[in-house]
């Protein structure tokens, strides 16, 4: 743009560069813009000069990026004006202000088809210019033919016609009925004859458009593009200005091709051959140079090529000849060539008998599986599982579960799903298809999809040969140190199913199978253990006549997880126990899986038809699962109404049922039961409570709820086990909110019960004379699921209840209705969903408050739904390990520090309070036996799944001190949780309780520690 005389716009150019900041260059910009509104509205003393000098100044404001909601009306009024330099700020700014909806263009519509039409060639070309950019219904309605006269007409210079062409295509992309397609294709047809490669090129990019809408209408452009090909292959009237390295205007070249693929077949001989011979041209002129501009117009016109040429299904000796080609590509340096090499050699294989040749550059696409560029990788993988069949497919899925170990996390899914897909598709026999899945599960166990492992038991399971080899198989696995959980599940499956056909080798007998398996029980989530129960039952169906320490030991386990939580595990852990007492019946009912029927594989279907769901629906369905929130669950005592007890003769507690499970590593016996299934608990004894009142949570945390006032000295349920080592904590630590002044005191310490509940996952919150608070939680990921029981203890409801979470920034809590009147001697159930958004040790409070006679409590507690909580321990070996830890080199995502005033406690102490915060630690990493490695993941919204590696270094000679080191790969996370395990290491001084004068003693029980999580 000419600026030249116009001071006043390079002066304030001048003034908004040399702001020193944003703020500055802010105000600079409203004052010239309320400058502008002030002049605008005296337009009539403004010059031409003048409006076209504030015109600019607005369009150089849009582009700084600032609304300009004003000034439009004078920008288009400009397009009306006579000289050519207001003419052109009022198209240019119009065009960049305005878009194809905005009501000021209809004012202009006169205007610029005046321009059109008329016989000034500066002023037609700055009226298409502006359509072209704007496009709109209302443009392409009114001035589509008199655009296309334009194209067409014989007195209009190239410059012109080259811009109504693109200007037509735009109109057409936004309203394809502007262009009538009866006797514009002869016209079409008639552009293509043009010599001037300009307008060509502009004509060319319009017929595209329109063949790939109606291709049928256009059959008389198809040899004018043949044409067109060997006149640029030749290199025939081509001027220098459309010569691009040596390459006779490329451009003009793709966008030819790109046309005749539009067309379904190319009918006649003459032009089939002579199209051929271009072709050919091209694919023998076509190599790598050291010019990287040349290189990429020779390739943009020769992938074109390639891709024309599948589509007209070439003879096998070009089509031989294109793969020779592709396969020079992807044996070059440059990661783009490679790439495209293996894009096009892909597509190649749409054609079905070009494999043979393909095969022969499989050892070049196999070293590109090890490119470091993952696009490259990718089309690498897509490639290998395309030229698969039977004569390759061993050494396909050999490479690729080689190249599983170190491939990226990101490709590893889609890595294991075609490896399996393959293995089962060409598996030269079965036996080899159980070693590649359980090697695929052993490498990659976190990306195996279930549907996997469900493939290879319907196979074993269809096919009795095999089935000894596979049990076998799983034995051998088994005995490794650490397996992942997909292995545990199919493994445990088959040998329960096959391990009685094992039974004369050595290690194989019943007990031994049992002992292996049963040591991987700790180790895995629900909806394993519901395998290996049924695992477990099948044993002992094979073992009969039974052997009777056998069967105890089962036994034991039924007995145990029969007052699961989990629906699931509880009625398998029922029934099995029921069926394991009929003896030799049991082999009819727990009898060998039947085949499965004939069905198409879910892998491949899967394949076949991936279905994704988008960022959209996602949303959808989270919005759907928050909106079912749970009702609270308010359930009376019976024994009120009608003097029973609601414990039994054989300590069997009925309870109310939950809507979800709980952490499965908890084992407390009295645990609530889904669906109000009877629970055998053991009565515990504890010290006599002050309370005076009975124990209504028994029915959830205690074995034994008391029927009346217990009588001095009578015992009650503990319900917070593993305390008695705790030092006493200051409750007013926990309960930082002033409390109501009220006659009524806390039963037990607010802060030992809080700090408890930190390391489990059941137990008493809270508790006096009226009222007490138990917890449930589940943790899994970043989400929590906590169930507060709220009891009245007493023969008289509580009124006003009220209970709010406070949450702290990182944590998204909903907790469900909570009830404003809680029935005498009941319990009322409020879920409280937590999703953990970012790392932090920030904690939520519950601010509850009821009204008991005329005592009104309000208590503030702080929740458990702790730093800890969202850590998942994982053991990480030393080949996982090392890489990791030095590819976080130093801060922020290493932090190192030394830390003093270490409550001194033995090494083997310091693990297992490791272990109790979910940080394994990991034996043999490092070679001092004083160092103690740790691993675990951490789960946030924001992180995801993030691996964290700690080093603790003590010194033998003074137990106070240590260095710790913390890696992860989030700063924040890093700093977190260093700062979480130094609160668990320093023995933090607390303050005294009322009325005691002087603080708790430290302990040197490990939980005394947990005073400091906070």
């Amino acid at each position: 743009m000419a600026l030249s005389g116009m001071r006043g716009l390079s002066v304030f150019i001048s003034d908004i560069r040399n702001c020193p900041n944003k703020e500055q260059e802010r105000l600079r910009v409203d004052k010239e813009l309320g400058n502008i509104r002030t002049r605008f509205k005296n337009e009539k003393g403004l010059s031409p000069y003048e409006k076209k000098k504030y015109v600019w100044k607005m369009l150089y404001i849009y582009m700084l990026g600032y609304d300009v909601d004003f000034g439009h009306m004078e920008a288009v009024s400009l397009i009306s004006a006579p000289k050519y330099p207001e003419k052109q700020v009022g198209y240019i700014v119009t065009s960049c202000l305005l878009n194809e909806n905005h009501d000021f263009l209809r004012l202009a519509i006169n205007t610029v088809r005046n321009d059109i039409i008329g016989r000034n060639e500066t002023f037609q070309c700055l009226a298409l210019t502006m359509v072209g950019n704007i496009g709109g219904r209302e443009f392409a309605e009114s001035l589509a033919p008199d655009v296309q006269k334009l194209i067409i007409s014989s007195s209009c210079r190239p410059l012109v016609r080259k811009k109504a062409a693109l200007c037509l295509l735009r109109l057409y992309r936004k309203n394809p009925d502007v262009v009538n397609v009866d006797g514009w294709a002869d016209r079409m047809a008639q552009l293509l004859d043009e010599r001037d490669l300009g307008v060509l090129t502009s004509s060319m990019s319009l017929l595209v458009a329109l063949v790939s809408n109606n291709h049928e209408a256009y059959w008389s452009c198809l040899p004018k593009c043949v044409k067109i090909l060997e006149r640029l292959a030749r290199n025939q009237d081509v001027p220098q200005e459309y010569t691009y390295y040596g390459i006779p205007s490329p451009w003009l070249q793709v966008k030819t091709m790109r046309a005749l693929q539009y067309f379904p077949t190319v009918e006649d001989p003459n032009t089939r051959r002579s199209l051929f011979e271009v072709l050919q041209r091209i694919l023998m002129g076509t190599d790598v140079v050291k010019n990287v501009n040349k290189n990429n117009a020779s390739h943009a016109v020769l992938f074109e090529a390639l891709a024309l040429v599948m589509h007209l299904d070439a003879e096998k000796e070009m089509m031989s000849q294109c793969i020779a080609l592709l396969g020079k590509f992807i044996a070059v340096r440059e990661p783009n060539i490679r790439y495209l090499g293996l894009e096009n050699m892909t597509r190649m294989l749409m054609v079905t008998d070009v494999h043979d040749i393909i095969k022969r550059h499989q050892a070049q696409i196999i070293t590109s599986l090890k490119d470091p560029d993952i696009s490259i990788r990718r089309r690498a993988l897509d490639l290998l599982y395309g030229m698969c069949d039977v004569s390759n497919a061993k050494d396909i899925v050999e490479e690729l579960l080689q190249y599983l170990s170190t491939a990226d996390f990101a490709m590893r899914e889609e890595l294991s799903l075609k490896a399996a897909i393959l293995a089962e598709k060409f598996a030269p026999d079965l036996s080899w298809y159980v070693d590649v899945i359980l090697q695929l599960i052993d490498k990659a166990g976190d990306f195996v999809s279930d549907d996997i492992w469900f493939r290879v038991v319907q196979f074993v399971t269809n096919n009795e040969d095999l089935q000894p080899y596979a049990a076998a198989k799983a034995r051998e696995y088994l005995d490794k140190p650490a397996i992942h959980e997909t292995m545990v599940k199919v493994s445990a499956y088959l040998l329960g199913e096959y391990s009685h056909l094992l039974a004369r080798r050595p290690g194989c007998s019943p007990k031994e199978i049992f002992s292996i398996i049963h040591e991987k029980l700790p180790t895995v989530s629900m909806s394993t253990v519901a395998i290996l129960l049924s695992t477990y039952a099948k044993i002992l169906m094979h073992t009969q006549p039974a052997d009777p320490e056998l069967q105890n030991q089962i036994w034991t386990i039924f007995n145990k997880y029969e007052s699961c939580i989990e629906v699931e595990i509880q009625q398998r852990a029922v029934e099995y126990f029921a069926l394991s007492r009929k003896g030799v019946a049991l082999m009819d009912i727990l009898a060998e899986m039947p085949k499965f029927p004939e069905r198409q594989s879910s892998l491949i279907k899967k394949a076949e038809d991936v279905e994704v769901d988008t960022a959209e629906q996602s949303a959808i369905k989270l919005r759907a699962q928050q909106q079912q929130t749970s009702t609270a669950l308010v359930v009376a005592d019976q024994s009120s109404a009608n003097g029973t007890s609601p414990v039994n003769q054989l300590g069997l507690v009925k309870v109310p049922s939950m809507s979800s499970s709980v952490d499965h590593n908890s084992t407390d016996p009295g645990m609530a039961q889904p669906n109000g299934t009877l629970t055998k608990v053991d009565p515990q004894p504890q010290p006599p409570s002050p309370s005076p009142s009975p124990d209504l949570l028994g029915d959830l945390l205690g074995p034994l709820a008391i029927e009346g006032p217990p009588v001095a000295g009578e015992s009650e349920q503990n319900v917070v086990s593993g305390l008695e080592g705790v030092a006493a904590v200051d409750a007013a630590a926990i309960v930082p909110v002033t409390v109501q002044t009220n006659a009524v005191e806390p039963i037990g310490n607010i802060a030992e019960r809080f700090h408890a509940l930190c390391l489990k996952d059941s137990g008493v919150l809270y508790e006096d004379p009226y009222v007490q608070i138990g917890i449930k939680a589940e943790w899994r990921g970043h989400h929590g699921r906590l169930v507060l029981f709220l009891g009245n203890k007493n023969t008289s409801p509580l009124f006003s209840v009220q209970a709010l979470i406070l949450p702290p920034s990182h944590l998204k809590m909903e907790l469900s209705l909570v009830p404003e009147t809680i029935p005498p001697r009941a319990q009322v159930q409020c879920p409280l969903e937590v999703m953990n958004l970012r790392p932090s040790r920030d904690v939520a409070v519950l601010d509850f408050s009821y009204k008991f006679n005329t005592n009104m409590v309000n208590v503030k507690l702080r929740l458990p739904a702790v730093l800890n909580k969202f850590l998942q321990p994982i053991t990480v070996s030393a080949e996982e390990f090392f890489p990791q830890w030095r590819s976080l080199s130093g801060p922020p995502l290493k932090l190192q520090e030394v830390v003093r005033g270490v409550r001194p406690m033995p090494l083997l102490e310091m693990a297992n309070l490791f272990n109790s915060c979910h940080l394994i630690v990991c034996p043999g990493l490092d070679p001092n036996p004083n160092n103690l490695v740790a691993s675990t993941t951490f789960y946030s919204e924001s992180t995801r799944a993030m691996l964290c590696l700690t080093r603790i270094e003590t010194d033998p000679a003074d137990r106070t001190q240590l260095r710790m080191t913390v890696a992860s790969g989030d700063p924040t996370l890093t700093f977190e949780l260093k700062e979480f395990i130094k609160e668990q290491l320093v023995s933090i001084p607390t303050a005294p309780r009322p009325p005691a004068p002087a603080p708790a003693a430290p302990s040197n029980d490990p939980g005394a520690m947990l005073a400091g999580l906070l």
